[in-house]
């Protein structure tokens, strides 16, 4: 059940993404859906005038035959009455019927009808008569009610007829007869209107056939016209994004003098402008990094000299006094500063000049992290801070560069017990199907945002005054975050103030392939963490 929903959920993601990609498609689609809707309405107001029309004309024109065959009918009644005051009903029946017939003159007369209004007592009854084969249901009850409440009116009503199995409409019209000796009658005309229905019909079809192929012709000349006025717009876009892939040489093509053309000519200039800003930043670029790499190659060759020089003297530093002594060890520990920072400023010219490539091998990354940890288990223990290791997963082998991802961890691992303050230091290791996850994780001063954001910025120190046991040049979690982008990871942080800090690593299998959740929640969560804040030890089943 599941793969035809899916399958009809991507069937309307494809319109979706249509309407939201395309400003030819949304346009073009609420032209021609404002457009539809004003032409319904606008014909629709134009068919019902044209109905009512077609229905006035008609019934103005049956109304006027139904008087005149009234009053014909009622003359061949008065004038039948002979000069002793007699009238032979049935004769003046007969031929007030064919009076009636020939008044009947317009298309669609179906017959007609005398009826006796009932309730009568008169001396003579004259037969009720009526067209052969006349359906008298079409004379409701309602309309003679009328005809008899208002005998000196014409009344009409609209009607269905029943025509060889087909329903037409038709039109009833009424008036009241007085007939000599034999009292009231009501005379009822029937007409078919099945000719005004088809004239409408045919204006309805035209009105329809107009309508669409007008939306049709508004739809292509916004379509026609929306490109041409996007076009220009879609190959400055086209423009700007390979100007944007580097590609500084890329120009719109200008003609005219209108205002495309001056979009152009202010987006070529433009693009002229930052092709010049773009070259001599790049260039200057390019001179700070080989000034920084030749500065750091020459600085090797005096700081290895200083070096040497300087284990000459500790070597010999017995025999020195005390206040000599101790500045010689100051001048030793600052040396090896010097030496990181060289290497850690070789380290980020190959990064800004593109030049790094990893070297990659088949390494189990638990075995990594152990062996970082036993390197740095000495330092741990001058601040009092332990060590500790939860795997979760990740005892496979990953693809990675050994030397970069010991180096971030190791970093990880420097800043957490430089800023531990003598707690416990926990190491999380997890795994998926496509990335490896590591976490180191402090219970020490933590952060504030603002120094979360920054703290991969080059040369930033949280707490510059801060004591540090393992050196460091302020280069460590730059150059970690490029091994990691290298890689196609990146790294993550939380801290809080007090609650200590969480530096998370996700790298995938394989160098640079895609993933998308990381193994480990930020920080991890485990059954350690209350332990560790109260008490600054975890529980033995925490640990591995």
């Amino acid at each position: 059940m599941q793969a035809p929903w899916r399958a009809f959920l991507r069937g309307l993601a494809a319109p979706l993404r249509l309407w939201r990609g395309s400003l030819l498609t949304r346009t073009v689609t609420i032209t021609v859906a404002l457009s539809g809707i004003a032409v319904t309405l606008i014909g629709g107001y134009m068919s019902l005038t044209i109905a009512n029309s077609l229905f006035t004309g008609r019934s103005d024109q049956i109304l006027s035959e139904t008087a005149r065959a009234a009053t014909t009918a009622q003359s061949l009644f008065d004038n039948s009455v002979s000069p002793a005051g007699t009238i032979d009903v049935e004769t003046a029946n007969t031929a007030a019927q064919t009076a009636i017939r020939s008044a009947q003159s317009s298309p669609g007369g179906s017959g007609f009808a005398i009826l006796r209004t009932p309730g009568q007592i008169t001396p003579q009854t004259m037969t009720s008569t009526s067209t052969a084969g006349l359906d008298l249901s079409v004379v409701t009850t309602e309309l003679r009610s009328r005809v008899v409440a208002e005998p000196t009116q014409n009344h009409y009503q609209s009607v269905l007829l029943s025509v060889q199995g087909e329903r037409r409409p038709g039109l009833v019209t009424a008036t009241s007869l007085q007939v000599p000796s034999a009292g009231q009658y009501e005379l009822y005309l029937i007409y078919d209107l099945v000719d005004v229905q088809d004239t409408l019909t045919a204006i309805q079809q035209t009105l329809i056939a107009g309508s669409l192929a007008l939306v049709v012709i508004i739809g292509l000349v916004t379509f026609v016209v929306v490109r041409l006025a996007i076009g220009p717009v879609r190959r400055a876009a086209q423009t700007a994004e390979r100007l944007a892939q580097g590609f500084l040489e890329e120009r719109i093509y200008e003609s005219g003098e209108d205002v495309i053309a001056v979009l152009a000519r202010s987006f070529n200039k433009m693009a002229d402008s930052m092709q010049g800003q773009i070259v001599k930043l790049a260039t200057l670029s390019q001179v700070q990094q080989r000034f920084v790499s030749d500065v750091s190659h020459e600085l090797r060759t005096p700081l290895t000299t200083i070096r040497l020089a300087g284990d000459v003297l500790f070597e010999q530093r017995e025999t020195f006094s005390a206040e000599n002594a101790r500045t010689l060890e100051l001048l030793i520990t600052q040396i090896e500063r010097f030496e990181v920072m060289l290497t850690d400023l070789l380290e980020m010219s190959r990064y800004d000049a593109g030049a790094v490539a990893l070297e990659v091998d088949e390494v189990n990354l638990v075995a990594l992290v152990e062996d970082c940890l036993d390197q740095l288990s000495p330092l741990a223990t001058q601040k009092n801070s332990s060590l500790h290791l939860e795997v979760r997963g990740g005892y496979g082998e990953s693809e990675v560069d050994q030397r970069r991802i010991r180096r971030v961890v190791l970093n990880f691992l420097g800043n957490a017990i430089d800023h531990g303050e003598g707690r416990p230091i926990v190491t999380f290791v997890d795994s998926n199907e496509d990335a490896v996850a590591i976490a180191v994780r402090d219970w020490g001063v933590g952060m504030e945002p603002d120094q979360v954001e920054r703290v991969f910025d080059r040369f930033w120190r949280a707490d510059p005054s801060r004591q540090r046991t393992t050196g460091g040049t302020g280069l460590g979690l730059a150059i970690a975050n490029e091994d990691a982008v290298a890689h196609g990871g990146r790294i993550d942080v939380w801290s809080e103030p007090g609650g200590g800090s969480c530096f998370r690593l996700t790298i995938p299998r394989t160098p640079l392939a895609s993933w998308t959740d990381s193994p480990l929640i930020l920080p991890p969560e485990s059954d350690a963490d209350e332990s560790f804040e109260s008490r600054g030890t975890p529980p033995r089943e925490a640990v591995t």
